[in-house]
Formats: C-alpha cells, structure tokens, sequence
C-alpha cells in the first residue's frame, strides 16, 4: 500500500470513487508476470464498480454521481480491421485495465467513459464487482460453447458460478469439475442447481454437449475433449493457461472442437448486464479491506474460499 495523488481524467475520461473491485485469476497471472509487457509501475484490478466522481472534456454520456462498471476491456483503436468488422476483443491496439493501465486496487480510478457501463438496477456494488468479468467473460465463453444442453464448467471459482445460474436460468443442466477434494465448491455448485458435481478427472453418467474450462489449466483440455459427445466443443475462456500436453487426435475425431475465448467486447456487456437485471443472477462474495489485497490473491490462489473476493477500499 502507497499514497498516491487522486488521478485526473484526460479527454473522454472519467475518475471513479472505487467502491468495490473484485480479485480475479487474471489479477494473479498479472501480478506473478504470467502475461507479457504490463505497465509498470501498475496497479492491478478490472472488476471495478464505483460512482463517477470528476468527468474529462468531451464527456457526455455520464453524470457526476452515477455508478458504473469497469471492465477489462479499457479502450480499443476503432480503426483496425478487427474492430471495423465488430469484433473489438481482437483489436490490434487495446487497452487493458490493470494490465496496460491502472486498474481498481485503489480508491480511485480513471478509465475511458466510452468503456464503462451504467449499473442502474444494480444497488450492490460487492455484489455486481464480478459481474464485470468473471460474469462478462463467462458469458462470452458461454455463447461461443452454442447452445447445447449439458454443459461441463471446470473450475467452479468465480466465472462457473456465475454462469451455472444463467445456464440454469436457460433450462440447461450444468456438470461442475473442481479440484479434488474441493467440497465446498462441489456444494457450491449443486445449490445452484448443477446436476452433478466432482472433480476434473470424475466423469458424468452422460456425455456433455460443451464443456467450458475456466481453471488455468492445460491439461484439462484433453480432459474436457475425452468428456464431450461427437460434435462437442471445448471452450478455453483464460486469458493464461498452463502448456496443453500432447494427446491422442482420437480425442479431438469425430468433428470435436477446441477454441479459445479472448476478451469481450462492449455488446458482450449490454447484453450480459440487461440480463444480470432481471434477477435471478447471485454471486457468492468474500470481502477484504484494499489493504489485503495481497492476502486476496495468495486466498484465491489456495482455493480458500468460493465464489469471488471483492476488495472494498
């Protein structure tokens, strides 16, 4: 923890008084330098939820006082073929919040107005602080995986038990894998509504239609290949995974797919925050002070807790 002068907002910015920001897996792969080339000196943090407390020139679009969501998604070129063709999560020039710029680990914090999201609806800011990635990315992840019925989420930390709701909210029967011996996210995971709940090398009674992996994982991609019918597919949705080891192509016949989540992009949030404000979405939250921030992370890497930490400054 350090002092720093509040941030000001350039043109098109915002600062937001931070009231909440949860911990994710992307924060710990950033901090150990699991990901290349961060700012530096940073401060980490892109599930931000915080009211709007100074506005940059050229701002229009929001209040003083309003609470927004901050994502990782910080700011995109417009201009280069991916974000012509509206896929803005490819872009060639983008800007990571927490990563390429200062994120949410603070009391304050600025980011491109344009990138932000109005949380009307939502009166919780611990409650909604995940919803920004591990919700968002979820969602993303859940989209590209189609619209089968069984679906097998491995890692049931943050993003799972987010999305195990949406699938159930869909009529979809959800399989969790955790990491063995992980009772508490296997309860988890059934008190949602998931059919069945075991660890990563376990297999269902029935083959699965998709299977999301949101644990870092690489070798539980053959895994997920060899639970997954004809026709399946494999969605990676980490920004950061351990090296995939080499498996036997029988596993990928039969016109199986393997692909990888990266990002998501301002429609991904609409659509997935419309739906967060109908209900029927909870999130399993445990908080710290901002002056455990480090105790947050070493937490999330043990597996202490389920759910999502939220650090509240």
């Amino acid at each position: 923890m350090e002092d720093q002068p509040d941030p000001l907002p350039e043109v098109g910015e915002m600062r937001v008084r931070v009231e909440a920001c949860a911990v994710c897996r992307t924060d710990l792969h950033v901090v150990r330098g699991d990901l290349p080339s961060p700012k530096l000196p940073l401060i980490p943090g892109h599930e931000i939820i915080g009211i709007v407390d100074a506005l940059g020139a050229g701002v229009v679009s929001l209040v003083l006082g309003q609470r927004v969501g901050i994502p990782w998604l910080g700011h995109t070129c417009g201009v280069c073929p991916y974000c012509q063709a509206n896929h803005e999560n490819l872009c060639d020039a983008p800007v990571f919040t927490g990563y390429t710029r200062d994120g949410g680990f603070a009391t304050h914090v600025v980011a491109d107005a344009s990138f932000a999201f109005p949380m009307s609806g939502f009166s919780d800011p611990i409650a909604a602080a995940p919803l920004m990635c591990a919700g968002l990315i979820g969602f993303r992840s859940l989209r590209i995986a189609g619209d089968g019925h069984r679906i097998g989420l491995y890692g049931f930390g943050a993003a799972a038990h987010i999305i195990a709701q949406v699938c159930r909210s869909q009529g979809r029967e959800v399989y969790a894998f955790t990491r063995d011996g992980d009772v508490a996210a296997q309860q988890l995971a059934l008190s949602l509504g998931a059919s069945w709940a075991g660890s990563a090398d376990d297999r269902p009674a029935v083959e699965l239609d998709a299977a999301i992996i949101f644990a870092p994982v690489g070798s539980l991609v053959p895994t997920a290949l060899a639970a997954v019918r004809k026709g399946g597919r494999v969605v990676c949705a980490g920004i950061h995974m351990s090296d995939i080891p080499q498996f036997p192509y029988r596993l990928l016949w039969e016109e199986r797919q393997l692909v990888s989540v990266a990002n998501l992009t301002r429609q991904d949030a609409r659509e997935f925050l419309d739906l967060g404000r109908k209900g029927g979405i909870e999130t399993t939250t445990t908080i710290y002070p901002l002056s455990e921030a480090n105790k947050a992370l070493a937490d999330l890497e043990s597996g202490y807790f389920s759910g999502a930490a939220v650090l509240v400054p």
